[in-house]
């Protein structure tokens, strides 16, 4: 089905978030509460909230990777009285994840941790009771364009998507000063993710004519400036913003498919950073959706390779000389642990979203193609 929708006003270039102001204040012209969810409380000029000093404004930082259902409930809990009319989420994928999360809850009444669980389960979530602006600080999740969270819930052993497709930001502020401070493994690590954005979007169950075009664009301005990026190029953050947006754009519409399915469990047992894992994946996933994906020489033009095997070794080259194992081996990872990480590797909305059936099977194969 050609269809794309995507609603939310982006706003791309250097020092565009000066126009933060300028956009709440159309938003809540009768100057409403604010609740700035930050990675890190310096994350934003100071002038930005002296200009906001006529609405009531409620900073909060939440500095964890990976939010489980736990921390989500506790953010909740601690900013529910609050009640925002806008939050503004500043950091990664993980705030960004918290911040449009909580638009979805604030309204409702929940009483603890496992309520939580249940709603998120359930997906019942109706209209959201706020909204949200996303301002990223990283380069490589396109978080602040797309609808859905990840919300992680190890006790459960599993991975919580928060999915509504009403709950798009009404603006993004894509400024690529802010991701210039990122270390290099973090740097690359979110490039390789928003690549994976991208290519898998392109081959998605879901794909249409524009998330195929922006995934394109996506990966090819990446891949042109991975150098610069390891080189430490201050042009290099530019080129990562255009293209981290670029591909949650694409991603927005369509989902990601196999590679996101089994590395969630990758991050959960080991602690492989997201963008490190759906990276190593890539190569083999793509050798095996080559069969069903159209027009795939396209996308290693794109990609700057010929094939799975060349691909494998340009992500592994990224990876190695941004200090990060390109290996599971490398990672921390068991062998004999293979059979049960890919029995957990099969998510719902992910694995169905490939174009090749994906088989516990087949995952372990790939597993075994990047152990050593």
């Amino acid at each position: 089905m050609n269809r794309y929708y995507n609603p939310v006003r982006t706003v791309l270039g250097r020092g565009c978030v000066s126009r933060l102001p300028e956009i709440l204040e159309e938003m809540e012209p009768e100057k409403g509460r604010i609740l700035f969810l930050m990675w890190n409380e310096k994350a934003l000029p100071e002038e930005i909230f002296f200009r906001l000093k006529d609405f009531q404004v409620k900073t909060m930082t939440f500095e964890v990777s990976n939010p489980t259902v736990e921390q989500l409930y506790q953010t909740y809990e601690q900013t529910r009285g609050f009640s925002p009319d806008v939050v503004v989420a500043v950091g990664g994928g993980s705030i960004m994840d918290v911040g449009k999360s909580l638009c979805c809850l604030y309204g409702k009444e929940i009483p603890d941790a496992d309520a939580l669980r249940a709603l998120i389960q359930s997906g019942s979530y109706g209209t959201p009771h706020t909204r949200w602006i996303g301002i990223p600080t990283t380069a490589g999740t396109g978080s602040e364009v797309t609808c859905w969270a990840t919300i992680w819930d190890p006790e459960k052993d599993a991975k919580r998507s928060v999915e509504n497709h009403e709950n798009y930001a009404c603006a993004a502020l894509v400024d690529p000063q802010l991701a210039a401070g990122m270390p290099l493994r973090l740097a690359v690590s979110s490039a390789l993710d928003a690549a994976a954005h991208a290519v898998e979007s392109y081959w998605a169950r879901g794909s249409n004519a524009v998330s195929r075009a922006l995934a394109l664009q996506a990966v090819r301005v990446i891949m042109d400036h991975m150098e610069d990026l390891l080189q430490g190029k201050q042009e290099a953050h530019d080129a990562m913003a255009q293209g981290s947006m670029l591909a949650g754009m694409a991603f927005s519409n369509t989902k990601t498919t196999a590679c996101h399915s089994i590395s969630y469990p990758l991050t959960m047992h080991y602690g492989i950073p997201h963008g490190a894992a759906v990276s190593m994946l890539l190569a083999p996933v793509l050798q095996m959706n080559t069969p069903g994906t159209k027009n795939m020489d396209r996308m290693l033009d794109a990609l700057q390779v010929r094939n799975a095997q060349e691909l494998k070794s340009r992500i592994g080259s990224f990876l190695r000389r941004s200090g990060q194992p390109d290996t599971l081996v490398g990672w921390g990872a068991k062998k004999e642990d293979l059979p049960q990480l890919a029995s957990q590797g099969m998510t719902k909305g992910r694995a169905d979203n490939n174009p090749v059936e994906l088989t516990s099977d087949k995952i372990e194969n790939i597993l075994q193609s990047i152990y050593a």
